[in-house]
């Protein structure tokens, strides 16, 4: 009698709330928590923790929230799952303790921490258990800065993550947002409309496509839950459990085959648009390229891949898009890359074909030279093998930013049509020669021009930067795979500490 009364609280707690609210979230295209956790697991929870939180409220099974380890890929991570059939997935106070407790055990554990997010925040009525206590709401998101750089953090947005909660996800590593149901932000339409008179959508004010094109704090859109745990797995499989090791090594695969080779594909003229995503399938195996933050800042290209079965972190100019030149928010995305790739011994190749970055008004009043340093610091700051290879131009504080010799990369490659100067020809004769032009005639002015770019060349000619070691290698593009496998092979012993100190005074 007493296993049956068991079993049968275990199947209604396990139930969530009630068939109203499945069938809400069914209309939706929503799934309930525990479809998910089947999915993004290999065979479901190994081991669920707190399942009779709250037991004696009928009305709160689980207190809205699952927890638990399971293993993806073969590897355990932890868990935190929101219900939102059980009061739309609000916190309660035990549900934050459940949610610590887990937190607390990735810690001990050194295991990744993933976070489903489908709530509307706290539940007012709790306040006072949940809200300002020592081991209240805010305790999350501080054992959050503790895990950051220690273990993964995955942050998968299904619904709603609201007010204080939207910070779940800004403390999380990676942001998958499931276009049309998710969102985040700190004050809903309603609350925006009654304090400070503004009448906005809640698309608009934090739907999963602006964050992940204009606010740059979602990094990945997808356009289905299932689509959204599949990148979870996938994105895991690049990571080591935690910082104390190195990625997981898979099986070389050749790239991709094309009809145009590298040569080929990379035109003469140094501002003559090409597509960099084409040069990157050249030199990574075949289909391993996770990219992230795509739809934000597309000036700049930042993925995972593998090239010769190592993970390696891709940071990329791409000349189809504003001309390369680096932005507020590309030198933004940038840093955070940066930063998860060296957390998680994860090495960095640079791929460069920069102008510089942009100037004028509106970039100066929205704080570029602050965030070009926030790019440069986390780039100077990495200790993982870094390369550069200059694709085709490195013009002023663009080839810094991009791991320039004087930042210590392991290598600085270069292949033989490229150009590094602190401005393009075009823009330097005119810079030094702006008043002898204008005193010319007209007819004698583009013989004058030419004869001093072409000077101006001489100036900046490779061979003499590799004479004076500013470049360690010229590569013929066919053969720059090849260069980055051995180099990479080399590099993987790289043992540095950046410096001593508490740490660094950051320009954020």
């Amino acid at each position: 009698m007493l296993d049956d009364t068991l079993q049968t609280m275990k199947e209604k707690i396990a139930s969530g709330g009630a068939e109203k609210y499945h069938e809400s979230n069914r209309q939706k295209g929503k799934m309930f928590v525990r479809e998910r956790l089947k999915l993004l697991f290999d065979d479901d929870l190994n081991i669920e923790d707190a399942f009779f939180a709250n037991n004696v409220d009928g009305s709160l099974p689980a207190d809205g929230v699952v927890t638990g380890i399971g293993k993806i890929n073969g590897e355990q991570v932890c868990v935190m799952a929101n219900d939102s059939t059980v009061k739309a997935g609000s916190w309660g106070a035990r549900t934050v303790e459940k949610i610590i407790r887990i937190q607390e055990t990735a810690m001990k554990l050194e295991l990744p921490m993933l976070y489903l997010v489908d709530s509307a925040g706290a539940r007012i009525t709790d306040q006072v258990e949940m809200f300002p206590n020592r081991r209240g709401a805010g305790r999350i998101f501080h054992n959050q800065i503790k895990l950051s750089g220690r273990v993964p953090q995955v942050c998968l947005l299904f619904g709603p993550s609201a007010a204080g909660g939207a910070y779940i996800p800004a403390f999380c590593d990676i942001v998958v947002m499931v276009d049309g149901n998710a969102s985040m932000y700190l004050g809903s339409p309603r609350m925006a409309e009654k304090v400070i008179g503004e009448k906005v959508s809640l698309e608009e004010m934090g739907g999963a496509s602006m964050h992940c094109s204009v606010s740059g704090c979602g990094d990945v859109l997808a356009a289905d839950e299932n689509e959204a745990i599949e990148f979870a797995r996938k994105y895991l499989s690049y990571f080591p459990s935690n910082y104390r090791h190195l990625p997981h090594r898979e099986e070389t695969k050749l790239p991709a085959s094309f009809e145009k080779d590298i040569s080929e594909l990379i035109p003469k003229n140094q501002n003559a648009p090409f597509d960099m995503y084409q040069l990157i399938d050249r030199l990574i195996d075949e289909g391993s390229f996770c990219e992230i933050k795509k739809k934000f800042a597309p000036e700049l290209i930042t993925g995972l891949s593998r090239i010769d079965g190592r993970v390696v972190g891709i940071i990329a100019n791409q000349p189809r898009a504003k001309g390369g030149v680096l932005f507020p928010d590309s030198a933004d995305k940038a840093a955070k890359f940066m930063q998860l790739c060296d957390a998680f011994n994860i090495a960095l190749l640079f791929l460069v074909d920069i102008p510089g970055f942009m100037i004028g008004t509106k970039v100066e009043r929205a704080g570029i030279i602050r965030h070009g340093a926030k790019m440069l610091s986390a780039m100077s700051e990495a200790t993982v093998p870094k390369i550069s290879v200059i694709v085709r131009k490195a013009y002023g504080a663009g080839l810094y930013a991009m791991a320039g010799p004087a930042f210590e990369p392991d290598a600085c490659l270069a292949l033989p049509t490229a150009q590094i100067a602190v401005m393009g020809p075009e823009a330097a004769v005119n810079a030094v020669y702006a008043n002898k032009i204008s005193a010319l005639e007209e007819s004698e002015r583009p013989a004058f021009i030419k004869q001093k770019q072409e000077e101006y060349k001489e100036n900046i000619d490779l061979y003499r930067l590799a004479s004076e070691m500013v470049i360690d290698d010229v590569v013929q593009p066919d053969q720059l795979r090849g260069q980055l496998m051995q180099r990479f092979e080399a590099y993987q012993s790289k043992n540095v500490t950046f410096t001593e100190r508490k740490h660094g005074v950051y320009p954020v």
